[in-house]
């Protein structure tokens, strides 16, 4: 079942409720590898229940409605889905034991044709259920390497992010963890290219990557720990382009270039020098 315009911008994607919980917000922070320094207060607040903040890029996850792009209604070639940009922009505080609810949308198809593939573009704001009061909003583009060819000439929601010309400021470097991604999928996405070994070489990997929106959490974190001394309130927005994959056990150096209230960065594996991450800008909040 191959997918048309008109039947992919129908589809209605499942609207979810959830409560975060302590356990929920720890979970993630470890899947993006703070706790790996278990005494450092930056790490403990984000992991240990007393006194716990919540990390903005857990915005990616929350009311997320899981990979409904499996969905055989959806008529995706699924095992051919890839990643292509993410932004997520805080309008309050991540709260926990309060019921939220995401609604996704599809907002636009850009056919780059049958060779190719096409863009995907999907936005999700996540409300508390109570109020209805708007905690954040979600920007996703999901190339679909099988669907070329389904029509459609729908323009990005947003630029893409230029970054400067001049050497960076700073870096910080982040060893990721072997078992993040069977870690961090417990967060929501469980794409299975991101655990089976069958499925990642069916994909043409040589085994599970890690997911993007995890590599971004690892970015968020370097920010976090080089500009914002761990303080995650500082961040109200973040956006990024998926350039590479990253797999676990890999070791991941984000390069920063700061100008008052926007750090724009990228990100490269050191092991086999591949930028993963390109484009990326995360708007500060002013300190």
């Amino acid at each position: 079942m191959a997918i048309t315009y008109d039947a992919i911008m129908g589809y209605a994607v499942p609207e979810v409720t959830r409560t975060l919980s302590d356990t929920d917000c720890i979970l993630y922070a470890l899947g993006v590898g703070f706790g790996v320094q278990p005494v450092h207060p930056g790490h403990l607040r984000h992991v240990y229940e007393e006194g716990l903040d919540v990390l903005p890029m857990m915005a990616n996850v929350v009311a997320y409605p899981g990979f409904w792009l499996k969905d055989p209604a959806t008529g995706v070639d699924w095992k051919r889905v890839l990643h292509g940009e993410q932004a997520f922009t805080i309008h309050r505080p991540l709260p926990i034991g309060v019921k939220l609810r995401g609604r996704t949308r599809i907002v636009g198809v850009d056919d780059k044709g049958a060779a190719f593939g096409a863009f995907l573009f999907a936005r999700r704001d996540v409300v508390e259920e109570a109020t209805g009061a708007l905690v954040c909003t979600l920007e996703q583009t999901t190339l679909l390497r099988g669907d070329g060819g389904c029509g459609g000439r729908d323009p990005r929601p947003r630029p893409v992010h230029r970054l400067p010309r001049r050497e960076p400021d700073l870096h910080h470097d982040l060893a990721v963890a072997p078992d993040a991604a069977l870690v961090y999928r417990l967060s929501g996405d469980r794409n299975p290219l991101h655990a089976d070994p069958a499925v990642a070489r069916a994909a043409g990997f040589e085994r599970p990557i890690l997911h993007g929106m995890c590599t971004m959490g690892y970015a968020g974190h370097a920010v976090m720990a080089a500009v914002c001394d761990y303080d995650g309130s500082r961040i109200r927005s973040m956006q990024v382009r998926f350039t590479a994959p990253v797999y676990p056990g890999e070791m991941l150096r984000t390069a920063m270039w700061i100008d008052g209230d926007v750090v724009s960065f990228r990100t490269h594996v050191l092991e086999r020098d591949t930028m993963v991450l390109g484009n990326g800008r995360v708007e500060l909040v002013a300190a």
